[in-house]
């Protein structure tokens, strides 16, 4: 038996962080699919193993336990597999690294998919975009990281905060290249980050797996369709805009 069973996508999106940690960890894990994870959202609650709304669901075998959303799972699995910074203050920022993360994913899909984007849209996104990666970076520079080297919190290793600094935004500027200008020139230390923890021997054997598995697709649906129409009509030609 595997380690754990992931329910999720067949896409990069929430689940690529969870997948990414679990190869940084060194644990051997099976993707449930798509039809088992639909009809596990679909369940009613009494009949889910965990109560949720949607994927990504973990479940350990091991441990007999079964967890849903992205920040819950990336917690559990960090101090499971000693990714967590042992100083309380800082676990609670990579909780707060993650938390931020899934606040960018809730924005960049407009809200779950309940609206599509327009060029209008994008224009006026586009500067909060820049502030979000612009919190990543103070986040690291306030402990030691710069474009040459470092961690996002000054572990002396990599742990979920740079997981999933590097998963977000680096999966993020592979699937839409046109925003990569964009985090090179607002925060090169954590363009630089992102390259580095992505090209460790786990993490790239995980996206060449992703890539040949799941193709471009990133948070699927419409709402990706629009992103990328959006995207691809701003071109790269447009100023970097400045957070503030």
């Amino acid at each position: 038996m595997t380690d754990y069973t992931l329910y999720y996508w067949p896409i990069q999106f929430r689940g690529q962080i969870v997948r990414a940690v679990l190869a940084a960890s060194g644990a051997d894990w099976d993707e449930a699919g798509m039809q088992p994870t639909a009809d596990l959202r679909a369940a009613l609650p009494a009949e889910q193993p965990v109560p949720h709304m949607g994927p990504p669901v973990l479940a350990d075998h091991a441990a007999g336990t079964t967890l849903s959303q992205m920040p819950a799972i990336l917690g559990y699995l960090g101090r499971r597999h000693g990714l967590m910074p042992g100083d309380p203050g800082l676990a609670a920022m990579s909780d707060k690294i993650v938390a931020d993360a899934n606040d960018v994913l809730y924005e960049m899909t407009l809200y779950n998919g309940a609206q599509m984007w327009t060029a209008a849209a994008w224009a006026d996104y586009r500067p909060r975009l820049a502030r979000w990666m612009t919190l990543f970076e103070e986040t690291g520079r306030r402990h030691g990281l710069s474009a040459e080297g470092g961690t996002l919190l000054g572990t002396g290793a990599p742990g979920i905060a740079d997981l999933t600094a590097a998963t977000l935004w680096g999966v993020m500027t592979d699937r839409f290249p046109a925003l990569r200008p964009m985090l090179d020139a607002t925060t090169p230390a954590l363009a630089a980050l992102c390259d580095r923890v992505r090209a460790r021997p786990d993490q790239a054997d995980l996206q060449r797996w992703s890539d040949a598995r799941f193709g471009d697709a990133w948070c699927g649906g419409q709402i990706e369709a629009s992103l990328r129409t959006v995207l691809e009509a701003a071109g790269t030609s447009d100023d970097t805009p400045q957070a503030g």
